[in-house]
């Protein structure tokens, strides 16, 4: 064993039994723990900005694009939105100790099955360091420890982060090695913490489709993918082009660079005359490029609407661009869109816009995605949209949780039987 491997081992050991002290401890005392957080990060933002600020600089002499610099700064406004989330967990409910279902068997016994932690959950992360804080924010109040690695381009502010989180967490109840960073910022690190089976319960990567597909294949720990997605808005026969237009665009444009933003839009043939040159203009507002199929640029050449349209390729189907770039393609029927998203979604969300109740179940009954949007927006996939409060990310996969993941769904469940002497 490495060096490094023995450290990370040693961080992971400690969160394992952080989380046996953690698991029982009641609402109040996580609570309390969250506000002192809360304050500590306000109070210590100056400490924080400047350890960004060497992580800024680093990442401009390197020659990081604009909008990853963005992802990576931090200042005072930024840092009370996270102190303020931090509160916004506090008035969640507590899911720790709920009866899921029970009752008294035939026999006299007494089950009941409840809500427990997961225990250690490891947490692989790219460069926005407020996940730091949102994280363990959401491990600690669901009563899980929280291992935490983020990207090596934002390690001084990420180590500032977790400084003020432990020290905060000092004389609440809630143990210190509840919240850690792992040490390390090459590979090696977060091969050992893929590898920690027995010391770490679950992983979950919060990033791009190369990092949750590196940590999916690397990881001995189970895994819950989350974040990659290619998202589809298909606009039927039957829709109302009013909507369609307003949709497609919030979809695509409204935020481009999350995972619930549209990648792709399908148009039925019967409506693509109609429709595209109308949404071909609302895209070219938002300076959005549409990379089109010969149909679309056979459109765009014939009705002029500013549109940068370029030739679709087939890389373009399957492209998660996070950017204001939108595959479009026109498709003969509902059954072609269907075989279109089988074929290239992540399963993340699908979306259908149309007037006829018949073609929406059809397409909310075969689309196999954690979320199926009727006449909205693909951007509603979010925890905080659904009433769930915050969440850890959009889980794409189908064992134990899918779609948004807020607190409930980073517990597991225990069975508790109580007898009065029983024997079998």
């Amino acid at each position: 064993m490495s060096d490094i491997e023995r450290e990370v081992h040693a961080v992971a050991q400690r969160a394992k039994d952080a989380a046996a002290d953690l698991a029982p401890l009641s609402r109040a005392v996580k609570d309390r723990a969250l506000m002192a957080i809360a304050d500590a990060l306000v109070k210590r933002a100056d400490e924080i900005t400047a350890a960004n600020a060497r992580d800024v600089e680093r990442a401009r002499r390197d020659g990081t694009g604009p909008a990853m610099i963005d992802r990576l700064t931090l200042n005072p406004a930024r840092i009370e939105a996270i102190a303020e989330a931090v509160r916004e967990i506090v008035e969640l409910p507590d899911p720790v100790g709920e009866s899921v279902r029970g009752g008294v068997l035939p026999n006299g016994l007494d089950l009941r099955q409840i809500r427990v932690p997961l225990g250690v959950i490891g947490i692989i992360y790219e460069g926005r360091p407020n996940v730091t804080a949102d994280a363990a924010a959401l491990c600690l109040k669901s009563g899980n420890a929280a291992l935490l690695r983020g990207s090596s381009s934002a390690y001084d502010s990420n180590t500032a982060i977790i400084g003020v989180l432990r020290d905060a967490l000092e004389g609440t109840g809630v143990p210190v090695d509840a919240i850690q960073l792992v040490p390390g910022r090459t590979r090696e690190s977060s091969t050992a913490l893929m590898r920690a089976r027995g010391l770490v319960d679950v992983l979950i990567p919060r990033g791009g489709g190369s990092l949750i597909q590196a940590v999916v294949r690397d990881s001995t720990v189970p895994v819950i993918e989350t974040g990659e997605g290619l998202c589809h808005v298909y606009v039927d026969a039957d829709a109302d082009l009013d909507k369609a237009v307003a949709i497609a665009v919030n979809a695509k444009a409204q935020r481009c660079s999350v995972c619930n933003s549209a990648e792709t839009l399908l148009v039925h043939e019967a409506v693509a005359d109609a429709f595209l040159p109308r949404v071909l203009a609302s895209l070219a507002e938002a300076e959005v490029t549409v990379h089109g199929d010969d149909r679309v640029q056979a459109v765009a050449a014939a009705h002029p609407t500013g549109a940068t349209v370029v030739e679709a390729t087939e890389e373009d189907w399957s492209s998660e661009y996070l950017s204001m770039d939108l595959a479009v393609r026109v498709v003969p029927d509902v059954d072609a869109a269907l075989a279109h998203i089988r074929k290239y979604s992540t399963q993340h969300t699908e979306a259908i816009v149309t007037d006829s109740l018949s073609t929406s179940r059809y397409f909310v009954s075969r689309v196999d995605s954690a979320a199926v949007m009727v006449n909205a927006s693909t951007r509603f996939t979010d925890g905080g949209e659904f009433g769930f409060g915050a969440e850890i990310g959009i889980s794409t996969q189908k064992l134990h949780a899918r779609g948004p993941m807020g607190l409930t769904e980073m517990t597991s469940t225990k069975y508790v039987v109580t007898g009065d002497g029983h024997l079998k």
